[in-house]
């Protein structure tokens, strides 16, 4: 199998081809989680489609199946595999808004695999957005502000209200957790912005008025196009994206037509903030490193 790496742009996505996902070796999966890991989401066109066990042993390559929230006390034989469907009859599309998967969780997702079954004649790509690059373009005094501080990630206002999901398991709210609004992204040391419109509701350490502002800069920062990749989908391609550095937006401009595909998500592990005061304590121990040698 000779694989071939076609960036989407220069640091960030990038479509991968001659690869078969279903049948590819352990060395093949592992030059495969190289460039995904490097490029932060990945696409496949010229899949087959996945059964629902071949989706979910294909995820469970990247780690723990994520049970989502509205899934869990459900009897299902594939709980950890959503099935997605948007037509003219739908009143709102999933991913219709800049998010990380269920980052209101307490371990959030990792991995995210989708697949599309079927497509719109025109549009319905998905926009995607590196949270790293996203840190980086910030100013040195914004990223002395956001040192150390966290936010509030909430499900209950999506879940509830605008999906209005059942929750299966009876006496439960929603997922609610804080995480640090700068973590770690543990597989490259990177920091990432983690933040989204979707689940962020608050920063915990400012009064709500300042709070509030700060949130809207930030996620109008993370949307930027600069920082962005898009993927046109054709039929059964996949998209795998790592969470705690991606957002995504799926656009629903294809009304009246319709838009189908499963996802299988991975669990993460739980944020941990990166912090200035620990890199440049690191970078001052390089560097006498150096002036010694």
């Amino acid at each position: 199998m000779s694989i071939e790496v076609q960036p989407l742009t220069p640091a960030f996505g990038a479509e991968i081809k001659g690869v078969d996902l279903v049948s590819c070796s352990a060395a093949e999966f592992d030059g495969i989680l190289e460039i995904f890991s490097e490029y932060g989401v990945v696409f496949f066109r010229d899949q087959q489609r996945l059964s629902e066990t071949e989706h979910i042993d294909l995820a469970s390559r990247f780690g723990e199946i994520h049970i989502h929230p509205a899934a869990r006390g459900r009897e299902d034989a594939y709980p950890g595999l959503l099935k997605m469907k948007t037509n003219k009859e739908s009143t709102v599309a999933a991913g219709n808004r800049w998010h990380s998967d269920v980052s209101c969780d307490e371990f959030p997702p990792y991995a995210s695999i989708l697949q599309l079954h079927e497509t719109p004649s025109s549009g319905g790509d998905t926009l995607f957005a590196s949270l790293c690059a996203a840190y980086e373009a910030l100013s040195d005094p914004m990223k002395t502000m956001l040192d150390g501080l966290s936010a509030l990630h909430s499900g209950e206002e999506p879940f509830r209200h605008l999906f209005k999901f059942q929750n299966h398991q009876a006496g439960q709210g929603w997922p609610e957790n804080d995480h640090p609004i700068v973590r770690e992204h543990v597989s490259s040391g990177r920091p990432a912005l983690f933040i989204d419109r979707e689940f962020t509701k608050k920063i915990n350490e400012l009064p709500k008025d300042e709070g509030k502002a700060l949130l809207e800069f930030l996620f109008g920062h993370t949307e930027r196009v600069d920082f962005q990749c898009r993927f046109q989908w054709t039929p059964n391609a996949i998209a795998i994206w790592d969470n705690r550095c991606v957002l995504h937006h799926a656009l629903w401009d294809y009304w009246p037509e319709q838009r189908t595909g499963s996802r299988v998500t991975t669990v993460g592990e739980k944020p941990v903030a990166w912090r200035l005061s620990d890199h440049s304590k690191v970078q001052k121990e390089r560097s006498s490193i150096r002036l010694t040698a």
